[in-house]
């Protein structure tokens, strides 16, 4: 891990446990409310809207303004519709409101988190940034996949819903302050160039830069059987065809998260030995294509086979980390313009997230749970063939090829 680094590593674990508080329970709140499991998709759609919008400009204002301010910028726009969310949605149980308030939040989290990823990719030295990916994943996910969902748990029946939502809020202003006073590190920004052209470049580069647009590709397909999984899993595995509760579903879905948080650090480690797309291909791509499989193939033969789900849902958590490599990836393939780089990187991981559950909803009700796990398994087969466009050389420092002394203090 960098060590000028470590504050922004501790304040992306404890915001984004902070940030992660209402996914467990926030769709059955709302439900509970008196609204429909439609009006519930439709908060959750409009937050998904703005929060790839804000994924998408994170790396642009980062380097606009730097990545200090602008992590500044999406703390403070959190809190305020957080709180918003809550006084004016949640408790009135105004809809009106929820869908406003979520969905200005959804801007909040991906421009504190994701401004730390260009952070992280100026000062981190080349060969070391798939290990400084790792951590940043790491962080991400422990805060996000593990406090965040089983916190709740405890704090729901002490304190309810919206006291677990105040409770969120909290964590986000300590990991917030934690972040914006703490962390140090170099940032050497970008010289002479007006903003218009900055965000310009966040477009263009797709069309201008070839492996850009393959890497954009490769990181959507990346997570599509995390979100695909989340709508028809619950379907199927807690179906009579198979016998499994709601609550070892719920169990089995959380091994994934607690083993992939590990896997991120260990796969960055193992890029430090061989080619980083080499990683994402063999371990990432044909990992994950074999795991879709197994989600349906071994209940189908074993039946509601509690442990060896588990195992099951960790070797899927194991073989995803091998995906951490790609911001790695997307920092190395154009380090000149770093920042548009990252924005397409985080636009990807946006736009996976719609893909994701609306795909997996059509191939459910058009092919069932078999033919969804192989077509994932194709579109991560297809992966394997894109990453191999991505291979980065990795054998020359990036300080070699700018300016050796990164003095400039993110502003």
């Amino acid at each position: 891990m960098p060590k000028s680094l470590f504050w922004g590593f501790v304040a992306i674990l404890i915001f984004m446990t902070g940030d992660g508080v209402e996914q467990a329970f926030l769709s059955k709140q709302i439900v509970e409310m008196g609204f429909s499991p439609a009006d519930s998709a439709m908060v959750f759609t409009v937050y998904g809207v703005t929060v790839a919008l804000g994924s998408w400009l994170a790396a642009l204002f980062a380097d606009i303004w730097g990545p200090r301010r602008t992590m500044l910028i999406g703390l403070m726009i959190w809190i305020v519709f957080h709180v918003g969310f809550i006084s004016l949605g949640t408790v009135p149980e105004d809809l009106n409101m929820m869908l406003i308030m979520y969905g200005l939040r959804g801007f909040g989290f991906p421009l504190f988190a994701y401004s730390f990823v260009v952070w992280i990719a100026y000062a981190t030295p080349h060969k070391k940034l798939p290990t400084a990916m790792g951590w940043f994943w790491f962080a991400h996910s422990l805060g996000l996949g593990v406090f965040g969902s089983y916190m709740p748990s405890f704090t729901i029946p002490a304190i309810g819903y919206n006291g677990s939502l105040w409770l969120g809020l909290i964590f986000v202003i300590i990991g917030g302050l934690v972040g914006v006073l703490m962390t140090k590190g170099n940032y050497e920004k970008p010289k002479n160039e007006n903003p218009a052209e900055t965000i310009k470049k966040g477009i263009t580069i797709l069309f201008t830069n070839n492996k850009i647009a393959i890497a954009s590709a490769v990181r959507i397909i990346n997570q599509l059987a995390v979100y695909g999984f989340v709508v028809a899993m619950p379907l199927f595995l807690t179906s009579e065809e198979v016998g499994f509760t709601t609550s070892q579903w719920l169990q089995i879905w959380a091994a994934m998260y607690l083993v992939n948080i590990f896997f991120n650090l260990f796969w960055g480690f193992v890029a430090n030995k061989m080619a980083w797309n080499k990683v994402v291909q063999y371990f990432g791509c044909i990992g994950l294509a074999i795991a879709c499989l197994l989600f349906y193939y071994v209940p189908i033969t074993f039946g509601p086979n509690y442990w060896l789900m588990l195992c099951v849902s960790g070797f899927f958590g194991a073989v995803l980390g091998a995906f951490a490599q790609m911001s790695a990836i997307f920092a190395a393939i154009d380090p000149e313009n770093r920042g548009a780089a990252m924005s397409i990187h985080n636009l990807s991981a946006g736009l996976s997230q719609f893909i994701g559950p609306a795909l997996a909803g059509l191939l459910f009700s058009l092919f069932g749970t078999e033919g969804l796990v192989w077509s994932l398994a194709g579109f991560y087969l297809l992966g394997f063939v894109l990453a191999q466009f991505l291979k980065i050389e990795q054998e020359q420092p990036l300080a070699e090829k700018e300016s050796p002394n990164l003095v400039n203090k993110a502003l």
